[in-house]
C-alpha cells in the first residue's frame, strides 16, 4: 500500500462550532496520537483526504508545518445521513514498525456446479508492517464443493504478515445448493396469498 501525501495544519480551536467552520472551508478535523507523545490536533484537506481514506487502513504521509509524520487511519467518523467525514483518528507509525489491523477478506473463484458458499468472516485480524499493509486477503473457492471448509489457518497471507485471529475460525463454508421445486414454490405463494386474503 503506497503512502498518500497530504499537507496538514495544526489547529488550536476545538468544539462543534470550529468543526463546522472547518468543514465549510474544505477542511477535516483530525488528531494524531501514539508512541507516548502528546496528541497533535490538525486539519486535513477534505477532498484529498476523502479520496485517501477510501481504502481500509490507509497510510498517510503528512506534512505538518514542514515536519513529516507517517500515520495510519484508525477511525473515520462520518455524518450518518450525509456520509461526509466529520473527524479522523490517526495513529503515528514508523517505517518497519508492526501494527495490528483488520483486513477485508475477499472471496474469489467459482465453485463446482450445484454448490453455494457462505462467508463467515469478512475481516481478519493481522499483524503487519505499517508501511506494507495489505489492502485485502483473497481466499479462492475455485472448484470447491459441498462439505469443504476454509479456516483462517488456510489463508495465504501477504509476506511478513502474521495471523492474529483464531487459526480455527471458519472463513468460508461450502454446501449444496438447495433447489425449491415449482410445486413447493407455488404452494408457498398460494399460502401467502390466502394469508393476505384473511
Amino acid at each position: 500500500m503506497s503512502e498518500q501525501k497530504l499537507a496538514a495544519e495544526v489547529r488550536t480551536e476545538f468544539g462543534k462550532g470550529f468543526a463546522r467552520r472547518a468543514r465549510m472551508a474544505g477542511q477535516i478535523p483530525a488528531v494524531i496520537y501514539g508512541h507516548g507523545a502528546e496528541p497533535i490536533h490538525i486539519t486535513l484537506p477534505a477532498k484529498a483526504t476523502t479520496l485517501a481514506v477510501r481504502t481500509a487502513n490507509a497510510l498517510l504521509s503528512l506534512d505538518i508545518n514542514g515536519e513529516g509524520h507517517l500515520a495510519l487511519v484508525k477511525d473515520v467518523q462520518r455524518d450518518p445521513i450525509k456520509q461526509i467525514i466529520e473527524h479522523i483518528d490517526l495513529l503515528t507509525v514508523r517505517k518497519g514498525e508492526k501494527v495490528t489491523v483488520d483486513i477485508p477478506v475477499h472471496v474469489v473463484g467459482e465453485l463446482a456446479p450445484g454448490n453455494v458458499f457462505n462467508q463467515e468472516l469478512t475481516v481478519i485480524s493481522l499483524e503487519a508492517e505499517a508501511t506494507h499493509l495489505p489492502t485485502a486477503v483473497e481466499v479462492s473457492i475455485e472448484g470447491r464443493s459441498a462439505g469443504e471448509h476454509i479456516h483462517a489457518s488456510d489463508l495465504v497471507l501477504p509476506k511478513g504478515a502474521v495471523l492474529l485471529a483464531d487459526a480455527d475460525a471458519l472463513v468460508v463454508n461450502i454446501s449444496e445448493a438447495t433447489e425449491v421445486s415449482d410445486e413447493e414454490a407455488s404452494e408457498g405463494a398460494a399460502g401467502s396469498s390466502e394469508a393476505a386474503a384473511e
